[in-house]
């Protein structure tokens, strides 16, 4: 809860100007967040909440109506998504080499389509999709993305590398096949780390502009040992994806469509408190939070 506060000490709270006062958006995601840690219903969590007020680490409490409402709010979306990068920042001198993949996370929310082999209708369980980079070293996430279930991944590569680069100082770059293109090798090249995406089976050296395709198609193709070798650190990122659904579960509670996307958000800040709390012990790793990002 000391790390929690002091992440959600960096938000800014907007000027008061008329009108009832409002709650504090850090105490009300400090509470966001520890709710979904502890995996507690809004009912059941509001003691935890009032252990927290006791205890310092924040200043004001309220009702699990207010919390249900705040989850509801889209412009939490990007505080969430800086706050995930804001907690990544105590690892920055450990993370050299990141890993990019995506996994689902299910809601309790129902989609039809007609079956034409049995001429009926059909209904499955929609998801939501968290496309994430993350250290393979310690499996601490610097960026996320969220989609629907049926998005393409290839996209996605570039704005989550762009957005570690600003921070991290990326020497590799690894990912699976879903990410190869040469739209994507120059990207990474372009940012001066080493992409390690292994290709297609039918894949060419035709580089079509792209130097760094022709160098790395040309490495993977007179060297796959040693580019498999780097590559394999590539499973780490699925190792992330169970430490979250392991300790948060795979799925997601709320109701409301953006209130899903808020709590995906939420169980990667708590996977990244929970990855700088195993650094500090592991390698003495000081949690300073810094907002120069």
């Amino acid at each position: 809860m000391k790390i929690l506060t002091d992440i959600c000490a960096t938000v800014e709270q907007p000027l008061y100007e008329r009108g009832r006062p409002r709650l504090s958006i850090a105490d009300m995601i400090f509470a966001s967040a520890l709710r979904t840690y502890t995996g507690f219903s809004l009912r059941r969590f509001m003691a935890s909440m009032q252990k927290a007020m006791a205890e310092g680490y924040i200043q004001t409490s309220c009702t699990y109506v207010s919390i249900s409402n705040f989850m509801r709010k889209p412009e939490l979306m990007p505080i969430l998504d800086d706050l995930i990068t804001i907690s990544s920042l105590p690892l920055r001198t450990v993370e050299k080499n990141f890993a990019v993949d995506s996994s689902g996370f299910s809601t309790s929310r129902f989609a039809r389509y007609f079956d034409f082999k049995h001429g009926k209708d059909t209904k499955y369980r929609t998801w939501i999709k968290a496309h994430i980079i993350c250290g393979v070293k310690t499996g601490i996430i610097t960026a996320v993305q969220l989609s629907e279930e049926n998005r393409n991944d290839v996209h996605f590569l570039p704005p989550l590398v762009e957005k570690t680069a600003k921070s991290f100082d990326i020497q590799e770059v690894l990912a699976d096949k879903a990410y190869s293109s040469r739209a994507n090798y120059r990207f990474v090249d372009m940012l001066g780390a080493t992409p390690f995406i292994p290709f297609r089976k039918n894949a060419v050296q035709n580089a079509n502009g792209s130097n760094a395709w022709r160098k790395m198609y040309h490495y993977f193709m007179l060297n796959q040992d040693d580019f498999m070798k780097h590559y394999h650190q590539r499973s780490n990122c699925e190792t992330v994806f169970h430490m979250i659904k392991s300790k948060f579960k795979d799925n997601i509670r709320s109701k409301d469509k953006v209130a899903q996307l808020n709590e995906v958000l939420l169980k990667i800040l708590c996977h990244n408190i929970c990855v700088v709390i195993q650094e500090m012990q592991e390698l003495g790793v000081n949690p300073k939070f810094e907002q120069d990002i």
